[in-house]
């Protein structure tokens, strides 16, 4: 499939695929401006937009509210405290057989997942102990 995209689409890509990290909307457009490159925050925010509903750019949205983007690269699985709002990446899936069912079951095309707890990590345990003692 033959894709066309704008130039700041494209852009945008390139800067994801060339790190290995998920960017926000913010620090995706102060990069492209430390680049030298012109472009406006409502002009990420619609080529991000763009770029996901394509496919090639996928969005975890944090506890905080605030999302995260990078290039389509793996799903991926996190745990996530809720009080500091560190994330620890987890390498195991236990939902690959269910996504492949479901995209067999509803012909649904699935771009990826994402499989997100939500807890407290040590650190906020040991902190909320102490502060309880």
């Amino acid at each position: 499939m033959n894709v066309r995209r704008t130039r700041n689409q494209a852009r945008i890509l390139e800067l994801l695929k060339a790190t290995n990290r998920a960017f926000s909307a913010q620090e995706i457009y102060l990069e492209l401006r430390n680049l030298g490159q012109t472009i406006g925050l409502a002009t990420v925010y619609r080529a991000l937009e763009s770029l996901k509903i394509e496919g090639v750019v996928q969005v975890r949205t944090l506890a905080s509210g605030e999302s995260l983007y990078s290039s389509m690269q793996e799903d991926r699985h996190h745990l996530t405290c809720v009080q500091c709002g560190d994330s620890i990446a987890i390498s195991e899936c236990p939902v690959h057989q269910l996504e492949e069912e479901l995209n067999r079951s509803y012909r649904f095309k699935i771009y990826y997942h994402m499989l997100e707890f939500f807890g407290l990590c040590t650190r906020c345990q040991m902190a909320n102990t102490q502060s309880e003692s």
